[in-house]
This record gives C-alpha cells, structure tokens and sequence, in this order.
C-alpha cells in the first residue's frame, strides 16, 4: 500500500519545505481583486456619496419624515454623518483610515440652495462637519454662475477649507483674474498620507455631458477629460502617490471609457447620471463606483493594497460590507448635524416668506392635498406634472398681470421628478412647500435670487408652429430633458418625420421642419379642458400674435434657432409686435410688486389656489391624475417616402414612355 516506507528525517524536512512552498505560493497566486490578506497589506476604507442636490432632510416625501416612528423617507446629511461616524469608529478600532469623498452636484435641487445667492453656503459647510475629505465640482455648482460659486466657496473658508475638505477640478479653467482663480478656490489635485502610511492621489474632472448641462459656466471652460487625466495620474505618481483616485462628476459610459483610455487610475468615484452601483464594474484593472443620488446610499468601498506587489483587491465580500448603504430611518439622526440644518431652515424660512409675500411662511408647511401621484413619466411624452406646472405658469402669470397668456412651455429637465402626498398617517395626502418647489426650483433670475422668472414674449401663430417644429425636433436629437411640456394648445406629431436624414461623417441631421401634422391653440378660460369647441387651428402662415409665457433659461434659446435653421427663425415681439433685440429680452420679465415673479412661486401659488375639499384645504384636481391630450404622437407617412415614392412613380412612368415611344416606331 502507498505511504507504508517509512521516510526518512531528512527526506521529511524537504518534503515539509515543500508544503509550505507550495501554501504560500497558492496564497499569493491571487488576482488584483480577490484573494486571501497578507500581512504586508495596507487596509483602505472609501466612503462616497453624488448628486446630492441640496438635500438637506430626509425627503421623498418630506411630509412623511417622523423621527421616532418608521417612515419610508431616505437620506438626510444629519443620517449620512450618523452612517459614517459608525463606520470611522469601527475602523478607528482596528488603525484602518478612512476617506469621504463627494462627486459633484451638492448644489440645486431643493430649496436650501436658495440660500446660495443669498450669501450662505449650506452644503459645503454641512459637508465640512461631517468630514468629507474632498468634494469635485459638479454642472450644478454653475447653476447660479461662477462669481456667485467663488463667494459660496469663501463664505465657507476657503482657500484655508482645502486642509479640511479639498475641493477638486482639475479640468476646470478659470480665467487667470476670476476670482475661482485668484483665491485658489479649486485645486487640480491632491496627494494625502493617510495615517498607516499609505499615499493616495486624488484629482477631480467634470464629464463631457456634464459640461453640456451647465447653465451659466462663463468665462470658465473646460479641458479635455482623458489628456488631463494622463497629466494627473503621472504627477500623482511621480509625486509618491502609491493609489490614484479620480473622483468624476461624468455619468457610468464616460468612466467606462475613462478607465479603458487612460491606464494607472485605480478607482473612479463617479457621478452626473445618479446610477445605483450595487457592484462595481472594473474596467482595465479600474474600480468604478457609483452611490444613486440625494443621499438615498452612501457608497462604500473596502480595500487592500500590497506595497510589495502593488496589488489592490477588494475586501467587501470578505468582510460582509455591501457597497451601498441605505440612508432610511434605521439610521438615526445626528444630532449636531440636524441642528446645523436646522438653522439653515430659518434663514430659508425667512427667505421664503419675503419672496412669497408672506403667503407661504415655511418651507416645510402644507400647501396642498393630492391622493394620487401627479408623474412625470413617461419619458418623451406629455407628463401630468408637466401639465400642472405649464397650467401654473399659464394662469397664474394671467392672473398677476391681468392680460391673455395663450401659451406656456416648460423643459422636463426643469422638472426634478413626480409629484408624491405624504403616505404615513401623520401626512396622507399632504405636499409641503419643499417637496413641491424642490420639483420646479431651479435657476436664477437678473435681480440675483434663486428661481428662473417667467417672461412674456409674443408670437405669431406661423412661429408658434415653428417652436413646435423646434420641441420635436430638440427632442429626437437631444432626449427627455430637453421635451417641451405645454399649456394652452394641443398638437399632433410623427416623430420619424423630425428629419429627413442624417448626412453621414458629419452626423449633422436634416431637419424636415413638417412633424407636426396639427396645431391647435386653447381659447376657453382656466385649466385646458377637452372640448373641441375652444380649440381654433393655428396655421402655417398665420400672422395672428400669441402670449407665450416660460422662463427666461428657455426664452434665451428661442432666437438661436434661426442661426442654424433659419426656415424656422422665431422673432420675440411686444404686445404690439414690434421683434425685441437680445438687449431687450430682460423688459420681458413679469414683475409682481417689484418682484421677479419666479417659477417656483406661480406653482406653489397654483396649487394653494386648487378646489378645496372637505378638509379645509386645497386638493389638487383630479384632471392632473393622467395626461391630457395634449401632445400627441400619430402615425403618418414618413415625409423621406414621399420623394421615394415620387422617383418610383417617375421611373414607371419613364419605363412606359420609353415602350409606347418603341412601339410607335415599331409600326
């Protein structure tokens, strides 16, 4: 039988060198992310958060927050700190460093940054007392323009706030006298020394598409994402830096791109398109991650890094971690952090109650009642919110100024998501203040306070139809956030036929200016209704002049479409139709009291002023529960058949030409 020979010590102590060969050679015959630990590893916790748009409180809805019962409200910064000072103890305990790390768009969204033009910094400082090692800048941070982003960074510290939260761009241009230049209120990188020795490289960069979306980014440009990241993983390096994190306010397709182009980028904190990673992706050795957005996660990332090999493996599994963390009312609140937030909610308050004439007092009181949710979905299609807010920008507008507004257009991307009443029995059916302007709330007007504010031009009816022709055309070229809601008309559409053709190498499309088959403007009173008899044609040719009520973000756009399709050049007029220059556009403006009267303020006023019901207080209509048909996606025959069909028709015609002219000939 085997092993029956005795063995001889000598032969034993080569046979036990063997095994042991053999069992740390299996030990360390591990990929970059998996494996067994080793002693020699260096231990990496990285928490991260995106998108987290001003959120200040618990919300989704807000009204349903209660702090001692359980409730089906997510995120909050006062339960983000209590989330990550639980995961800084335990790492405390066994010497492992932590980092926190945000990815852009901390600013625009809900109320609270309102108080950005205003003076006060909110999210940052908010962020500074949790602890956020570093911060990027995102398109948002842009949303009330670049001077009023450098007295939002000062009012919080910096430069000195960069040794206690870093804030980071480096594909950010500013000129060299603007003052984000000038007092150094961005950094293009940063190499830190964490407490077990282990160097990491952190730089910053905002995405293609991101950049597309920012509103006011004058003077500041911006520099190509993967050159600038070569240049910063090789400084980095060259610096010491043992990992290089970039931290991306880009979206998931342009990091994946990011980590195949450029090699030595170890992790991407990523941004922009408010994609849940519950697993990263790894793309050429790059771990991506992404955390949702308004603080619904906070991400985490557990890692080991080998001096020796230079491997990097992931040790969330290992240790039983998810890569995301819900922020829900298991977590409970901070109570230092919730006081902070607290005085900001005066100062919002106060805020609010100047704006609003006193009308609405604070910002987490109830405005209104719905037992039904008012979407915003689906998308690329007419929208009951969207409805709601058109027909508030509509009538509310004709209200405080006393003429005709025919027509209102708003853009889905300024319309942040569903309307959604409370659930919980302590709320059913309420919507406060700042769940519904958090919806309607973005911008900044010339008088330089937060909200776009409703403007007045006029139109003919021929432009009227060449704005629709603009609406499908933006839409198939440019995707949902940039469909146009309407109030005050109704059309009929093919999308297919928005283009003939697209020239190709150039990708340049070929508008046919002729998808929408129909048109027709509301002449009845109040919210658009469906009888046929209020509805008159508005034509090709038609000279007649409309009111057209939307914001000035919008109405800025409306002239630059004849610079690249003059056949459907709109002309802003006066009330006496007399074209406006761009130097004029500003008269436009609708002033109550001596007031920019803002978006967000025609919408909440809309829905104070819904029937009201048993209770006492306003309920919204039951009309906004679907849409109503007022957009409207027909089928037709596409407009590129027609000259197909003609050549056909020309070529059979040709074809029997030619055999009556030869058989003529041949008798």
């Amino acid at each position: 039988m085997l092993f029956q020979k005795k063995i001889k010590p000598g032969h034993m102590l080569l046979y036990l060198c063997l095994i042991i060969f053999f069992i740390l050679s299996f030990v360390h015959t591990n990929n970059s992310f998996a494996g067994s630990s080793s002693s020699e590893e260096l231990y990496l916790t990285i928490l991260h958060t995106n998108d987290e748009h001003g959120a200040l409180i618990p919300h989704s809805p807000t009204v349903d927050y209660h702090p001692y019962r359980e409730d089906p409200t997510i995120g909050g910064y006062a339960r983000l700190s209590s989330a990550v000072n639980e995961i800084r103890n335990e790492k405390l305990a066994s010497g492992e460093p932590v980092l926190l790390l945000s990815a852009g768009d901390y600013i625009g969204g809900s109320a609270y940054s309102w108080l950005v033009p205003e003076g006060y910094a909110p999210e940052i400082t908010i962020k500074q007392a949790i602890g956020y090692d570093a911060v990027v800048i995102g398109n948002h941070e842009y949303d009330y323009g670049p001077d009023i982003l450098a007295e939002y960074f000062i009012e919080a510290g910096y430069p000195d706030s960069h040794d206690q939260t870093v804030v980071l761009a480096s594909n950010t241009a500013a000129p060299p006298e603007h003052p984000l230049k000038v007092n150094d209120l961005y950094r293009d990188k940063e190499l830190i020394e964490l407490d077990n020795g282990l160097k990491v490289g952190l730089f910053g960069l905002i995405g293609k598409q991101a950049v597309s979306y920012t509103t006011a980014n004058e003077p500041v440009q911006f520099e190509d994402q993967h050159e600038t990241a070569r240049q910063m993983v090789e400084q980095l390096k060259n610096e010491g830096a043992q990992l290089v994190i970039a931290i991306t306010h880009s979206r998931v397709e342009e990091d994946v791109d990011l980590a195949i182009d450029v090699d030595g980028i170890d992790v991407i904190v990523g941004g922009h398109c408010h994609t849940a990673l519950y697993e990263p992706i790894i793309e050429n050795d790059t771990i991506i991650l992404q955390a949702g957005s308004l603080l619904e996660y906070l991400g985490r990332l557990e890692l080991a890094y080998n001096p020796e090999t230079e491997e990097l493996r992931i040790k969330n599994k290992e240790n039983d971690r998810p890569f995301l963390i819900k922020l829900d009312h298991n977590i409970p609140l901070d109570p230092d952090v919730n006081e902070l937030i607290d005085t900001y909610t005066d100062k919002l308050n106060q805020f609010l109650s100047e704006k609003a004439d006193g009308q609405f007092e604070h910002i987490l009181g109830t405005v209104v009642l719905s037992d039904y949710v008012i979407p915003n979905e689906p998308p690329l299609q007419e929208s009951p919110f969207g409805n709601f807010v058109t027909d508030a920008m509509r009538l509310v507008t004709e209200e405080k100024t006393g003429r005709k507004i025919d027509v209102a257009i708003q853009a889905n991307g300024s319309i942040r998501g569903s309307l959604e009443p409370g659930t919980m029995p302590h709320a059913l059916g309420q919507v406060s203040v700042y769940d519904l302007t958090g919806l309607i709330g973005l911008g900044i007007g010339p008088d330089g306070t937060a909200g776009y504010p409703i403007v007045v031009a006029y139109l003919t009816g021929d432009e009227i139809r060449r704005a629709l022709e603009v609406a499908v055309l933006l839409a198939e070229l440019m995707g949902d956030t940039y469909f146009l809601q309407f109030s005050g008309l109704r059309y009929d559409y093919n999308p297919q036929n928005a283009t003939f053709l697209t020239i190709p190498f150039l990708d340049l499309p070929v508008p046919t200016t002729r998808a929408v088959s129909s048109a027709e403007i509301y002449t009845g009173d109040g919210m658009q209704g469906f009888d046929d008899q209020y509805y008159e044609p508005v034509k090709w040719g038609d000279q007649e002049l409309y009111s057209l009520a939307t914001d000035s973000y919008i109405l800025s756009f409306l002239p630059m479409v004849g610079d690249m399709l003059p056949q459907l050049d709109i002309v802003l007029k006066d009330k006496n139709g007399n074209p406006l220059t761009e130097d004029q556009l500003d008269e436009l403006i609708i002033y109550v009291e001596g007031s920019e009267l803002k978006v967000w303020r025609t919408v909440l006023e809309y829905a104070a002023a819904q029937p009201e019901g048993e209770s006492g207080l306003p309920e919204i209509d039951s009309y906004y529960a679907s849409s109503a048909e007022r957009i409207n996606q027909v089928q037709t025959m596409p407009l590129v058949t027609w000259p197909i069909l003609i050549l056909v028709l020309f070529i059979i015609a040709l074809y029997f030409l030619i055999r009556k002219i030869r058989s003529r000939k041949a008798t």
